[in-house]
């Protein structure tokens, strides 16, 4: 074969391999668009249904929980035995849950279709995250980032659907999108087909990266701060995503459209620090990333409680880039902890994620009925101050920078 047939076949995979990870961000951008829905549809089921606070949030506790628990379980089983097309799978039941929240008509259908969403979610996710990495060519914090941006951007879109769509046509409006759940599980069939191919041409090959060997203290103690990182994180950015838009209306009387929009505004930052963040991660290296995007973003959120109406929307669009690249990182940190897991390292810490989120919003919605939501603002203000534990993780995850050099 000649140089330059050798450097197509290259070119080729290198092409193929990126379609993978955008294939599979994009399905990202749709399912997270699709479970988005529930948070962007409580100003108007909270007075549809009479609800308070406190039902809001087990709302979202109902949906998020069931995805975190179920999702490290499937990614040990497939560990062990991987399933490519349970991507498809996952996406059933994304449209399962979409139809029962447009045709429900009481509280207990809306919990159920949050679980069912929740179970979609589960099984989506720890295989998505393992085909980004299988398909990154060594650069993980770019695929994971890429990845990771398409359910950004499914998140910052789904609110702006919903002042647009489904707020002035109503809940039945939701079935709608279950066109995007029909459009999804075609693209993930394709991905099935890769991820199949893929591991039937490389059952006999191993990793040019040398894994990392660390005492099992060790990387118990750095899992169980990367934890407590993910925990400042989440619980910070469910204060936002799921009474930001009831502060902007109590603090600022804006409407709930606009606060809709404001919602869009931080959730893009969101997504725009995501994709930023993976060739940082690369580049500098994981342990780096994981310093900057939390204790980074604590002088904003201590700033943004007290803030007017202008620097309310500038702060929080600051604290949604800083704190975006977090995730990815520490899932990669992770993943090079306990090598050979990816999906249980994945469903672990995208379970927990979720679980944080639900847990947080039950819980800040108890305590915004028993005081203010402006309160759940000021106390959550001050959890980056966890990255500080940043300090007891060993020293992996160094960046090209630190190889170059």
């Amino acid at each position: 074969m000649t140089n330059s047939a050798v450097a197509a076949d290259r070119d080729a995979g290198e092409q193929t391999a990126f379609a993978v990870i955008m294939a599979v961000s994009f399905c990202h951008l749709l399912n997270d668009t699709m479970q988005s829905l529930i948070p962007a549809l409580y100003p108007m089921i909270k007075e549809d249904y009479a609800l308070d606070f406190t039902q809001i949030g087990f709302l979202g506790l109902v949906f998020q929980v069931t995805a975190s628990l179920l999702q490290p379980l499937i990614g040990i089983y497939t560990d062990k035995r991987p399933l490519p097309y349970s991507l498809s799978v996952g996406m059933g039941f994304t449209l399962i849950g979409l139809a029962t929240l447009a045709f429900a008509h009481s509280y207990w259908m809306l919990l159920v279709g949050g679980a069912v969403m929740g179970l979609g979610s589960a099984v989506f996710h720890p295989e998505a995250s393992r085909v980004a990495r299988l398909a990154s060519g060594g650069r993980h914090g770019l695929a994971q980032s890429l990845f990771q941006v398409g359910g950004n951007f499914g998140s910052a879109v789904g609110p702006l659907l919903a002042a647009f769509i489904v707020l002035p046509r109503g809940q039945g409006s939701v079935a709608w999108f279950s066109l995007a759940a029909l459009l999804g599980m075609g693209i993930l069939f394709q991905v099935g087909n890769w991820y199949s191919r893929h591991r039937a041409a490389n059952r006999t090959r191993t990793s040019a990266t040398p894994a990392v060997s660390l005492p099992r203290k060790t990387v118990i103690t750095a899992i169980a701060v990367l934890a407590l990182l993910v925990f400042s994180k989440y619980l910070y950015m469910s204060s936002l995503s799921s009474f930001y838009t009831f502060y902007m209306m109590d603090r600022f009387a804006v409407s709930v459209q606009d606060a809709q929009i404001l919602l869009f505004v931080f959730l893009g930052a969101v997504a725009i620090g995501t994709v930023a963040g993976g060739p940082v991660v690369d580049w500098f290296g994981t342990k780096f990333v994981i310093w900057l995007s939390i204790l980074g973003a604590l002088p904003f959120t201590l700033t943004l409680p007290y803030a007017d109406y202008t620097w309310t929307v500038i702060l929080t669009f600051i604290i949604g880039v800083i704190l975006a690249s977090a995730f990815s990182a520490i899932v990669v940190f992770a993943q090079e902890l306990v090598p050979g897991r990816v999906g249980m390292i994945a469903g672990l810490f995208f379970g927990f994620a979720f679980g944080i989120g639900g847990i947080g919003a039950a819980v800040l919605g108890i305590v915004a009925d028993q005081t203010s939501v402006e309160f759940v603002f000021q106390v959550c203000s001050y959890l980056p101050l966890l990255g500080l534990l940043t300090i007891f993780l060993p020293d992996i995850g160094k960046g090209r920078r630190a190889k170059a050099a």
